[in-house]
Parts: C-alpha cells; structure tokens; sequence
C-alpha cells in the first residue's frame, strides 16, 4: 500500500485520471494499465498479437538449372539449385504446406548469354520449360516469373548495354516478348524487376493484346541498388559477368521520396501488386508505400539479408530460426502483404511445429 500511495501510476483511479481516461490522447491516460499483463502467458500473447505469420503470406523463390540433381548454393546455407527433375518435388512440398506461390530463377550456362539476350523470349529456354512443367503438375499454385535480362545478358546487367550505356527503350522490347513467352508457357504473374522506364505499361499492354489480360503484374517498383544481391547474382550466375555496377536504373538508398513516385508510375502504368527491394534496410519505404496507396505491398527478403542471418547461426552467433521469423514478422508489421523469402518454407515448418 506504500507503494501505490507513493506512486500515482499504482492508486486508484481518481476522478482527475478518469477524465483523461475519457480524452485518452493525453499521455498517462491509463495509469492502471499494466502492460505486462496481456504479455503473461503464450495465449494471451497469441489474442493481442497485432501482426501474423503465416503460410499464406510467403512466395519462395527457386533457382532452376539445366543439370538434374540438387546444387548447394554456397554462398546460400540450406539454398540449392533445383534440376528439372527435382522442381517438381519441390514446389509439391510448397503447396504441401500452404505457400501459395513460388518464383522461378534460372542458373544458365555460359554458352546462352549474349549480348542481345535473345535467349530470354526462347519459348523454349529454362524459364518456360520449369514453368510448364510445374503448372502440369500442381496447377493451382502460382508461378511468378522474373521478367529482366541480368541472367541472358552477357554483360550481367538487367537492360542491354551499348558503349556502356544502358539502353532503356530497346531493353523495353525485349522484355515485353520475354513477358509474352512466360505467359504462354503458363506464368500467372509477370514480375519486371529490371527497373527500366515505362516497362510496366509497355508489359501490360503486349500481355493485354496477346490475350492474356488475366495475367498479374508483380512489379519491382522500388528496387534499391543494394550490396545485399551479391549471393542472388552468384545463384544465378551473373555476378561474374557484371561489368560495373546498376546505379544509373537502381534506386539510390539515399531516397525515400523517390520510391513514393516509383510506386505511382507503375500503379498507372498497371500494376497489380508492387515489390519494395531490398527488405530489412528499406521497412520505412514499405510502410509509406502501403500507407499512401493501399495497393498489395510484396516485401523481398533478399539474399544477403538470408545469407547474413544463416552465416551467423552456423557460427552459433545467433538463433537462426528466432531471427529469421522476427526478420519475416517485421515485414508483417511495417505494411507488407507477402513475403518473397528463401526461408519460407522453414519459416512455414517452424511455425506449425510452435502452433502444435
């Protein structure tokens, strides 16, 4: 009783408190609210929680290669390579767990990359081939398909390059026959992650006049020129091909507004859902997004956020599977509506081993 006459946070309510209580913009309006109490046992955490995880919020990214088998990804601890042979094993355990969609990315052999990146709109080339054969087998999962150039590209840039420039018109074209041969093989959604200039409307209206106009654009409306893509670029092979860097059509992370004006363009242009890039370094960008235009927000955990969480926990630094779901939850949290993560599927498993 000491106490709580001493301290007026741990009395009763008196009658001054109670009408701030009736204005509860005043700070101190609860001082009977112990917060402590909605955080003492694992259901009530559970009830009050305000931001979730699960299945249904993750896409998982697979890299696809020509070879059969499985390929570890070095630089990607629990990441592989999938054959054509084990993909559909692999996307079988997805939709297994409830993931609703899973995004393709080809590891191509050197013999296919050329300067004209005529191998992207191959309506046989390793993209479309892994396409068709998942949606044979497991047809109601999505499919979404990354629509840029850097792994067809003998110079590892997203665009074509010419004296050193990249060129954004002549880029655009290639990726609206790149998009057209995705979608005939049975991609549901088209993801241009290459950050050309008007390559959004361009994509929706040749996808629109072939007569696809179901077909969904994902778009990598922010997408940061980051050092966190190295392990990507190693997955797929294009990091030791990339001359320079892509800073003159990557964002600078020195911006916020920009993004915001980004975002505007490709929703007009006819995006469906936009993708903020990196993750982690850019959950500011991701709540303005969501706050400003309501629109499916996509946040993608990229490689070297995954890679830097799982370097850490084989060197017992960390607790893995604890910081890559607080990692995953923080993006819940900031506005995100999906997640593109190489952890989903562990993510997924964890969670339903701790709701069992």
């Amino acid at each position: 009783m000491a106490i709580a006459k001493a301290n007026p946070f741990l009395r009763d309510l008196s009658a001054e408190a109670e009408s701030r209580v009736a204005a509860p913009g005043t700070l101190g309006a609860y001082p009977q609210l112990r917060m402590r109490r909605n955080r003492s046992d694992a259901w009530t955490r559970r009830l009050v929680a305000e931001s979730r995880l699960g299945a249904e919020d993750f896409i998982w990214p697979l890299f696809v290669q020509e070879q059969d088998g499985l390929a570890p990804i070095e630089a990607m601890p629990g990441a592989f390579r999938h054959g054509l042979d084990r993909l559909v094993d692999a996307v079988g355990r997805a939709a297994d767990l409830g993931v609703p969609a899973v995004a393709l990315f080809p590891y191509l052999d050197s013999d296919v990359k050329t300067s004209d990146c005529a191998e992207a709109y191959n309506p046989e080339n390793l993209v479309c081939r892994a396409v068709r054969r998942v949606k044979a087998a497991h047809p109601d999962i999505g499919v979404v398909c990354d629509v840029a150039l850097d792994p067809f590209n003998a110079d590892g840039h997203d665009g074509l390059v010419r004296d050193g420039i990249i060129l954004n018109d002549e880029t655009v074209e290639i990726l609206i026959k790149q998009a057209l041969v995705q979608a005939e093989a049975g991609c549901d959604v088209l993801a241009p992650s290459d950050m050309m200039d008007g390559r959004v409307g361009a994509i929706r209206v040749g996808l629109d006049e072939a007569g696809y106009t179901d077909r969904k654009i994902l778009s990598y409306a922010a997408k940061y020129a980051s050092g966190l893509y190295q392990p990507f670029r190693d997955a797929v092979g294009s990091g030791g091909f990339l001359v320079g860097d892509k800073k003159t059509y990557q964002m600078d992370p020195a911006n916020s507004d920009e993004a915001l004006r980004e975002v505007a363009l490709d929703i007009a242009e006819g995006a469906d859902m936009v993708m903020i890039k990196p993750g982690l370094p850019y959950l500011d960008i991701i709540r303005r997004v969501k706050s400003r235009f309501g629109v499916p927000t996509v946040a993608y955990h990229v490689s070297g956020e995954y890679a830097m969480v799982k370097a850490a926990a084989e060197r017992g630094w960390l607790d893995g599977d604890k910081v890559m779901l607080e990692c995953l939850l923080a993006f819940k949290r900031a506005g995100a509506d999906a997640i593109l993560s190489y952890a989903a599927l562990e993510a997924v498993e964890h969670l339903n081993r701790a709701n069992n």
